[in-house]
């Protein structure tokens, strides 16, 4: 009788090692495809090269942009008094083509797009304002900032479901920078960068992204405003903290806060100044007339300008 307790609780144990758990290990960025149970064993958090390979690739699966996008520009200077600087404050509606930044812009009046036919590039860095809002924001800044930035070609995103493995190696890629911190805040990962070289190029500092899913939400990284008066040219070091939102399936850029950085040796606007950029009437056409793209056919077309 003993010997038979003994085997039937050897039995219990064996069918109690065997059984499969009920905890899941799915990782919280992988949420969108598979959803934990309330009692899963969380997974640990990819090493910080990973996570940013990661964030990055999540990123640009959404490029290319669409070929065309429209919107309206609203910039709003502040001095370091807390005055408004009208001079610097101004808003634009801007036809853009999203390859290579080319874009009709239009001064707005009293509601209405009435200035003179003028061609822009929008992009980050530049000596012009920062756009488009479906910017590459992984994108580094041109090597010369006042050469026209269609002769930096961005680095390929690697290709693949995932990246190969030779022996216990990842291979994730050449990246610009390094991780320095990673900390979950709530239902985003704050990620902390520092550039490995070429810091001014390399615009980097923070990334904000959705725990769930690895979208961006928020970006900071460095910028520069340019200005020219009678005293001659003007580049002030700025930090611009992006936030981006989401439409037509793809993160946009909504709004860029823009304060000074206040490094060694360099101007400032004020001690206190600060600008800001929003990104309003979004749309995105499926196409444009191609002489908004050709400033030299400005002249032909003002009785037919877009408003």
């Amino acid at each position: 009788m003993k010997s038979a307790l003994i085997a039937a609780l050897a039995l219990l144990c064996a069918a109690i090692a065997i059984a499969p758990s009920r905890a899941g290990n799915v990782p919280p960025w992988h949420v969108a495809t598979a959803r934990p149970t309330p009692n899963a064993t969380p997974s640990p958090m990819p090493s910080p090269e990973r996570l940013l390979f990661l964030i990055r690739r999540q990123f640009r699966s959404h490029r290319p942009p669409p070929p065309y996008i429209t919107y309206t520009l609203i910039r709003k200077q502040t001095l370091d008094d807390g005055y408004p600087d009208l001079v610097n404050s101004y808003t634009y509606h801007i036809w853009c083509r999203t390859y290579d930044r080319a874009a009709l812009g239009r001064r707005v009046y009293r509601g209405s797009s009435r200035g003179t036919l003028e061609f822009l590039r929008p992009s980050f860095n530049e000596p012009w304002d920062p756009g488009p809002p479906t910017a590459d924001l992984f994108e580094a800044a041109p090597i010369h900032p006042h050469t026209n930035p269609r002769t930096f070609i961005p680095t390929p995103e690697p290709t693949g479901a995932l990246p190969p493995t030779i022996a216990v190696v990842t291979v994730l890629g050449e990246f610009d920078y390094r991780v320095t911190r990673v900390a979950v805040e709530g239902d985003l990962i704050h990620v902390s960068l520092m550039p490995l070289r070429d810091p001014d190029r390399n615009r980097l500092r923070e990334l904000y992204v959705d725990r769930a899913t690895l979208e961006l939400k928020e970006v900071i990284a460095t910028d520069k405003l340019y200005e020219d008066d009678d005293s001659g040219h003007h580049v002030y070091p700025m930090m611009f903290t992006i936030t981006l939102g989401w439409m037509h399936n793809m993160p946009i850029v909504t709004h860029i806060h823009g304060t000074p950085t206040y490094q060694a040796d360099a101007e400032y606007l004020g001690r206190d100044a600060t600008v800001d950029y929003d990104f309003t009437e979004i749309t995105f056409p499926d196409s444009l007339p191609d002489w908004y793209f050709d400033p030299r056919s400005y002249a032909q077309h003002v009785s037919d300008a877009p408003l």
